[in-house]
């Protein structure tokens, strides 16, 4: 059993400051490594860690804890209900005023946060919720925003972009939010349980990645920029509800992680213009047993660079590049809210090798963030954030 103790965060932790360039994005990102084109694989056996971990609580009393970052030395957290909580330690913590309204319903509400690569002279907190329709608050979509966290209040709230054809169904919000080394945003929104029309149509929100500038204008560059009817803010398509994402070091791209039906998560690489194929093809069928594809492959449909089966439901994603954690360095981190355990996925080049189990029946593992003092912390639903320390 993973030993768990109380945690008093520290009241300086070291100062994020993350260097990006400043000039816009090509379609194909930077230049990666050459690396052999390697097929879809899935791993069926999950190995126990070898390696002994410890979990200190540092920010308690959360119900579902959705995202976090770091801010000025303190943990900002999101919580699904709508609250957002800035932590001094464990047990003491401040509710933040400003947040905008939050469509309360099935998976919706309050979700992801990143920060501003730039935050010293652009101190923006960017976040992802479910947002009601204005004219009809029986329905809803994913929405990003930002403001400033000035006196506990978040102020200069300014929504960047709200998804279109609202939705009376509480699933499928996807949320995540990530910016590449270049200042741009991306962020995921998923199917919003409308997959016969949302995935695979350009002119449709639903079922993206997306990329936009800071300031929610449009780059244009993107893939669809300028093309009638299409929403320019598109990267890529075909995905069904992907809640992790990351920007790999070392390939400069956008990697995700995605919820498949029953079996069929999905680890992908977005790339420009590309169809990720849902629900054209997948690797699960639906949840009563039944098939709703019987392929897996298509010309002009991309494969994932991994998938899952029987699906874990991952939540949250990481690339460890932390010194800290010798045995996890270089691996991707996901949680699974179905298993409720840490996944460690070790990749040699794009192609997964091996699986690793960290804190088995931890709870539902909805986010891991390396933090910028390069400590790992990992959030559980009705429990907290937990640093990860190694013994």
């Amino acid at each position: 059993m993973t030993p768990v103790k109380d945690y008093t965060l520290p009241a300086a932790i070291l100062s994020l400051s993350l260097l990006f360039g400043c000039n816009e994005a090509s379609q194909s990102q930077s230049a990666t490594p050459a690396v052999e084109n390697t097929s879809s694989i899935t791993l069926s056996e999950v190995e126990d860690t070898q390696t002994e971990y410890e979990l200190e609580l540092v920010a308690g009393n959360l119900d579902i804890p959705w995202g976090m970052v770091f801010v000025d030395g303190k943990l900002l957290v999101s919580e699904k209900n709508g609250s957002l909580w800035l932590y001094e330690d464990a047990e003491n913590r401040t509710a933040i005023t400003g947040v905008p309204e939050t469509w309360q319903k099935g998976q919706g509400g309050l979700l992801d946060i990143e920060i501003d690569p730039n935050y010293g002279e652009e101190p923006w907190l960017y976040f992802s919720y479910s947002k009601p329709d204005p004219n009809d608050s029986d329905k809803g979509h994913t929405a990003i925003g930002r403001g400033q966290l000035v006196n506990n209040e978040l102020q200069q709230w300014q929504d960047l972009y709200f998804g279109e054809e609202t939705s009376d169904k509480g699933f499928h919000f996807g949320s995540r939010i990530e910016f590449d080394d270049q200042q741009m945003l991306y962020f995921s929104i998923g199917d919003r349980g409308d997959r016969d029309n949302n995935p695979q149509d350009p002119t449709r929100d639903g079922g993206k990645i997306y990329r936009i500038h800071k300031d929610g204008s449009i780059p244009t560059n993107n893939p669809f920029y300028g093309q009638p009817g299409a929403k320019e803010a598109v990267f890529s398509y075909g995905h069904r509800n992907p809640q992790g994402m990351i920007f790999h070091p070392e390939f400069k791209e956008v990697w995700v992680h995605e919820h498949g039906p029953q079996g069929g998560d999905e680890v992908n690489s977005s790339q420009a213009a590309k169809n990720f194929g849902w629900p054209v093809i997948s690797y699960g069928i639906n949840y009563d047993g039944s098939s709703f594809t019987d392929i897996t492959e298509k010309e002009g449909m991309e494969q994932p660079l991994y998938y899952w089966v029987p699906s874990i439901a991952p939540s949250g994603m990481e690339w460890v590049t932390s010194d800290r954690y010798p045995a996890l360095k270089n691996t991707l981190l996901a949680g699974s809210l179905k298993f409720q355990y840490l996944e460690a996925l070790h990749f040699e080049g794009k192609k997964a090798v091996k699986r690793e189990r960290l804190f088995k029946d931890v709870g539902r593992l909805r986010t891991v963030r390396q933090g910028p003092d390069d400590f790992l912390y990992i959030a559980v639903e009705g429990k907290g954030i937990y640093r990860i320390l190694t013994l």
